[in-house]
């Protein structure tokens, strides 16, 4: 019998090129029986690559059943390489393309969440075509108590995450934001446990399966979370995390709740600030979280004895019937 084909999307022109090239090799290290791994490679400057060699987009349906779209941030997760995936006919993991862009937007998705009825921090949108950073400052600081969450728009994993704690500190955070994204978001801080929570579709009889929530210890003296921390194992992750039974039950279905106001597919992961009086926060959901051996997604994947292969398995069996 042969194998099933799975093309295995990687790197792209993102600030999360590496981090994606992890997530792909960890994929392809972990296919199950059955498969047949190839690695498609896509530089940071658009250009698609198979065995070293370049390729046209098209190309990609002589060399793969299906694909698993292992990139992050930037094309990748927007919605951009899942409008050229549809092109190819070949079937692909993760959500399609509109639900992509609505979940990388974080002021659409937002307003998403919102109207779900999910709680989330008060904020202000900026346009670096519209409004220069120090006026964008000056708007937030006669709004917004300090400290403030400053980041890009629309990109993933911390790049470019901010705090601020006065007018001078707000205006440089804004300007250098700007320097990822010509739009930025201006949230306020919200001070609590911080929790994270995958949900993967169709799994355990489920239609969406909540994963057990995930706590997040962050570095000594940090306020936030990086982009360094995430990968480089700085951040403390205890799983199941602590919280109470009734914290549990709420994380599980808010981060459901998130998956399907923005209409999305397969798996994702959301995270979450327990405020000590006033709720629990979503910040944010990820349609494409990381599979890393950093990853959030696949220790919460072990902690209810699902095994990476399994995983796969599972996802790329959805992509499949879709």
């Amino acid at each position: 019998m042969s194998r099933i084909r799975v093309a295995v999307l990687r790197g792209g022109p993102s600030a999360e090129y590496d981090v994606s090239l992890e997530t792909g090799a960890s994929v392809l290290k972990h296919l199950p029986e059955g498969y047949e791994g190839h690695d498609i490679l896509i530089d940071k400057k658009g250009v698609w690559h198979y065995r070293g060699l370049p390729i046209g987009a098209q190309e990609i349906s002589r060399y793969a059943d299906v694909i698993w779209n292992a990139m992050h941030g930037e094309y990748g997760e927007d919605g951009q390489v899942q409008n050229v995936l549809d092109k190819t006919g070949v079937p692909y993991t993760g959500s399609k393309s509109f639900a992509s862009a609505l979940a990388m937007n974080k002021s659409t998705a937002k307003e998403s969440f919102r109207r779900a009825g999910l709680k989330v921090p008060a904020g202000q949108l900026f346009d670096l075509e519209r409004e220069p950073a120090e006026a964008a400052a000056t708007k937030v600081f006669q709004t917004i108590s300090p400290p403030w969450v400053v980041k890009p728009a629309d990109r993933g994993s911390s790049v470019g995450l901010y705090i601020a704690k006065n007018f001078t500190e707000l205006s440089h955070a804004i300007a250098e934001c700007f320097r990822f994204s010509g739009k930025v978001i201006v949230e306020e801080y919200i001070r609590g446990k911080e929790a994270t929570v995958g949900v993967v579709d169709n799994f355990r009889n489920q239609k969406h399966y909540a994963l057990p929530a995930i706590e997040i210890r962050r570095p000594a003296g940090k306020s936030v979370w990086t982009y360094d921390d995430k990968y480089n194992g700085a951040t403390e992750e205890v799983c199941p995390g602590c919280f109470t039974n009734e914290e549990k039950k709420k994380l599980e279905e808010l981060a459901i709740l998130a998956h399907q106001s923005l209409g999305l597919e397969h798996y994702s992961r959301s995270d979450f600030i327990l405020h000590p009086t006033r709720g629990i926060y979503l910040l944010e959901t990820n349609s494409l979280p990381g599979l890393t051996s950093e990853s959030l997604l696949p220790k919460s994947l072990a902690a209810v004895g699902c095994t990476y292969p399994e995983f796969l398995n599972h996802v790329i069996k959805l992509a499949l019937a879709r």
